[in-house]
């Protein structure tokens, strides 16, 4: 079995180079970056071959939200890619050691969940995360003899469930779908004008 790197500097790095070169100039934000081999301190959890690490002014807002930005940037480059899903951990964007710590955070996350789950035997349901967050909480318990970790729900309210793996499979709600996000740029919707009932708890007037 061959153990040649599939994502590589060489293979991928001009075309990442020029798609966000470009979009960054665009966005007129201050920030650099640069591709290079992947690396990581916990391999037996997340192993990138490539990685894609910014600097600059703008990291503050790069990172912002925990680092939606960022994390908006990578989905758009792996899409380009057409990276398959299942290889979305092989390449990874990183500023400031962001992805090291959140890595790390919810690894500690994991390892205490699970404990909690093992003294008080109900299951821990983790807030949504994203389909690496989730894998990186998997990993994190995959020596666990006593516990399941399992993922329920549907796209962005998709969560990590823990339970007793002796114990009955848990009836987890799923989460209603968040609302529908306005497109960037577009104008907030307008509310009709309230009277001074309407401040008193009264429905809102209906036009005729």
């Amino acid at each position: 079995m061959s153990n040649a790197q599939k994502y590589t500097v060489e293979a991928y790095g001009p075309r990442i180079e020029q798609f966000l070169g470009e979009l960054i100039a665009k966005a007129g934000l201050e920030m650099e970056f640069a591709v290079s081999p992947g690396a990581s301190l916990h391999p037996e959890i997340e192993n990138p071959e490539l990685m894609v690490k910014f600097t600059g002014p703008d990291l503050d807002m790069l990172l912002a939200n925990r680092a939606e930005l960022m994390l908006a940037l990578e989905h758009l480059t792996l899409e380009l890619l057409r990276v398959p899903s299942d290889e979305h951990s092989l390449v990874c964007f990183d500023a400031n050691d962001y992805r090291l710590l959140r890595m790390e955070e919810l690894r500690l996350s994991a390892l205490a969940a699970a404990e909690k789950v093992k003294k008080s035997g109900e299951a821990f349901r983790f807030s949504p995360m994203t389909s690496r967050e989730r894998r990186i909480v998997h990993m994190a318990l995959r020596g666990e003899t006593e516990l399941t970790s399992e993922s329920f729900g549907t796209g962005p309210t998709r969560q990590v469930v823990i339970y007793l793996a002796s114990g009955p499979k848990p009836n987890i709600p799923l989460l209603p779908p968040p609302p529908p996000r306005r497109a960037f740029g577009a104008p907030a919707t307008e509310r009709a004008p309230r009277d001074d009932r309407d401040r008193r708890g009264s429905r809102p007037r209906r036009d005729a």
